[in-house]
């Protein structure tokens, strides 16, 4: 039995005198017999718990930061009215701090035999799958002086997604894939190119492009237009060793990638390329297999890296570079999405790259940190100049460490975590053009 602060009230002020003599709410209830009756009555009069049913609906999946509904069905199976307290516990992250009190209590009163739905938000704040744990419900009297208390459990999952932010970026990025793709009047020449069209010659079309023999056939001069080649490769490799665990700004390395991989996977399937996603550090620990354009591979890729977490253990290289060309057919494109530390680089990539350049066209991608560019233009104390000195340092090793890269042949695409998706679609749209795909 659950006494309510109302008994506790009514105990401590019928039994005033003997209070000192019975300090104990137990000792109160002794010498206030009417009281007692009453607490009685109100307990056998709650509605039973352990009896109620309990059903859930809803969402399913949630892009992080947005909100979810579920659903949780009470159905009253007694012949009392239910009168109740009831909490929908989930774990602390399917919150922001501080509201989970106010989302996931709920007062209802349920006549006998009927049943009343509940919805609980939830706005979580990490990714991965978030699952209802126990349900807490108290059920008072009448009178409200006493409560049977429970608990249940009503299974349900909700997958948390990557927010994909930087989505907005797509549309302009289609634009400029539609210019590339013959649809406007943009001419692109080199190995990855594929004739589309001919149409009339403008000033300021290459003299190259020239098709003499329509021309001849013809009054006016005839110009061939190209398009990049489709059904290309294209595999993404996300490192998910210590190195994607650190933090730039308010995420980890990791989450900055994956929308990366969001934003190129979206314009490179609808670019009618193959995109392929493998992530990797001691092992294989995700892997999206290459489709054609009329897949949804953007929603695979989604659902794969909602629950895709950083490993604490070092990259192992000849490991990734052996994966990768068991995944990859040769002419390629492998985007690298891992670290431009010189130590990992040096030590792990660096021996191993020239069986990837050989065979495919490799793209690195690193995210930066904006607060070495901050500190590096730092004056007016001495702690200022000496943070200067240190970014200027760091910032020099990581050029340095690119340039090495770039003389095997890797294209390096460096920014930070807001910047790096749109540059990694632009140098992917860039290769297009200059058909190196």
């Amino acid at each position: 039995m659950a006494l309510t602060g109302r008994t506790a009230l009514l105990a401590a002020l019928g039994s005033l005198p003997v209070g000192i003599l019975a300090p104990s709410w137990t000792g109160m209830l002794a010498v206030n017999a009417p009281l007692s009756l009453a607490i009685l009555c109100d307990y056998a009069l709650a509605a039973p718990v352990r009896t109620l049913r309990f059903t859930r609906s809803g969402d399913t999946s949630v892009r992080l930061g947005d909100a979810a509904e579920v659903q949780l069905t009470v159905t009253n199976t007694s012949r009392r009215r239910l009168r109740a307290q009831l909490r929908d516990a989930w774990p602390p992250s399917s919150w922001t701090p501080g509201s989970e009190r106010r989302a996931s209590r709920h007062t209802l009163a349920i006549p006998a035999g009927e049943r009343r739905r509940l919805v609980t938000v939830l706005r979580p704040t990490r990714r991965g799958e978030r699952q209802a744990e126990r349900i807490t419900i108290r059920s008072y009297g009448p009178l409200g002086l006493a409560a049977r208390q429970g608990q249940h459990r009503a299974p349900w999952t909700v997958r948390v997604l990557p927010p994909f932010t930087s989505r907005k970026h797509l549309p302009s990025r289609l634009a400029r894939l539609r210019e590339l793709d013959g649809r406007t009047s943009v001419l692109t020449r080199g190995e990855g190119t594929e004739f589309d069209s001919l149409r009339a010659y403008v000033p300021g079309d290459d003299t190259r492009s020239i098709d003499w023999r329509a021309t001849a056939r013809q009054s006016a001069v005839a110009v061939r237009t190209w398009r990049p080649e489709r059904d290309r490769h294209i595999l993404i490799v996300l490192d998910t060793g210590r190195t994607s665990a650190g933090r730039v700004g308010d995420i980890p390395r990791l989450d900055a990638s994956m929308d990366a991989t969001l934003l190129l996977t979206a314009l490179a399937t609808r670019a009618g390329d193959r995109v392929s996603l493998l992530a990797y550090d001691r092992q294989v620990r995700a892997r999206v297999q290459g489709r054609t354009a009329t897949g949804n591979v953007l929603a695979t890729v989604i659902n794969t890296l909602a629950t895709l977490e950083s490993e604490l253990i070092e990259t192992d290289a000849r490991g990734l570079s052996n994966a990768a060309l068991t995944d990859a057919p040769r002419g390629s494109l492998i985007v690298l999405l891992t670290t431009l530390e010189a130590a990992p680089i040096e030590e792990g990539l660096l021996p191993v790259l020239p069986q990837l350049t050989q065979r495919h066209t490799v793209l690195l991608a690193a995210v930066s940190d904006p607060r070495i560019e901050d500190m590096a233009h730092a004056r007016g104390t001495v702690d200022s100049v000496y943070d200067a000195a240190a970014a200027g340092q760091a910032q020099a090793d990581r050029r340095r460490t690119a340039d090495r890269l770039r003389r095997h042949g890797v294209v390096v695409v460096d920014a930070t975590p807001e910047n790096l998706a749109p540059a990694l679609a632009d140098t992917y749209l860039a290769l297009k053009a200059a058909g190196r795909l």
